[in-house]
């Protein structure tokens, strides 16, 4: 068995109660006004850490129309085994996130396990029906600024496992859904909002993504709803 090690694994009671908890608000939500000034987002340098809260991370983010021109999936070159543990990106997301952890076989083969979707609160009990999603699709990455990027960095992207908020397993059905709409277009299941948002958040941070006037409105409006929990991430570039 590969030993997860990038994201804490959550325990199937845990998944069950967060299923069951989806239509409850947060306890204590925080006006957007209220949030501190994030730090200088000018002065980026890679390996730097970020800390600071949700809505002033909002705040902080760079707004910018979208471009989309020149954009082919193969740009962001994914699903590779820089580790070199003999699998792939996408089956070490699943590894890692296993409820229950799968038997690994030869050439990264899975049997068994089990694995909770936070975007529809379902169940899953055969990797084959699990999609690894990127927070930030790969189009919205090249939107947001990834157009700009070298091959290696968007290589590098499309293959984050240093930041478990980049990648995650979901339902092949609802990332299907999802496929490269952004928060202002689609959202998980009520209960996952929040977190789902907050990654977003943090993903965009990370790598010095812009946001999109249409997009901001909506982190806000979500944020409304929302928690304003500390975030800190290191920058990737």
């Amino acid at each position: 068995m590969i030993t997860p090690k990038w994201r804490r694994a959550a325990t199937l009671l845990a998944a069950i109660a967060l299923a069951s908890l989806s239509a409850a608000g947060p306890a204590h939500a925080v006006a957007p006004a209220a949030a501190a000034t994030a730090s200088g987002a000018a002065h980026r340098a890679p390996g730097e850490t970020v800390a600071t809260t949700f809505f002033a991370a909002i705040d902080a983010l760079d707004v910018a129309d979208e471009r989309r021109d020149g954009y082919v999936r193969t740009a962001y070159r994914h699903w590779t085994d820089a580790d070199r543990n003999g699998c792939n990106a996408r089956k070490d997301v699943i590894i890692s996130e296993a409820v229950e952890a799968p038997e690994v076989g030869p050439g990264c083969t899975l049997a068994g396990g089990t694995w909770f979707s936070p975007y529809d609160n379902v169940v899953v009990t055969d990797a084959s029906g699990l999609d690894v999603d990127h927070v930030i699709p790969l189009a919205e990455n090249w939107d947001s600024g990834g157009y700009g990027w070298t091959a290696k960095e968007r290589e590098q992207y499309a293959n984050d496992l240093s930041d478990p908020r980049t990648l995650i397993a979901v339902t092949a059905r609802s990332n299907r859904q999802k496929a490269d709409k952004d928060v202002a277009e689609w959202l998980p299941t009520a209960g996952y909002q929040c977190h789902y948002t907050q990654d977003w958040v943090a993903v965009k941070t990370r790598w010095g993504l812009s946001v999109d006037p249409a997009e901001l409105a909506a982190l806000h409006r979500i944020a409304s709803g929302c928690d304003n929990v500390p975030i800190t991430v290191v920058l990737a570039r």
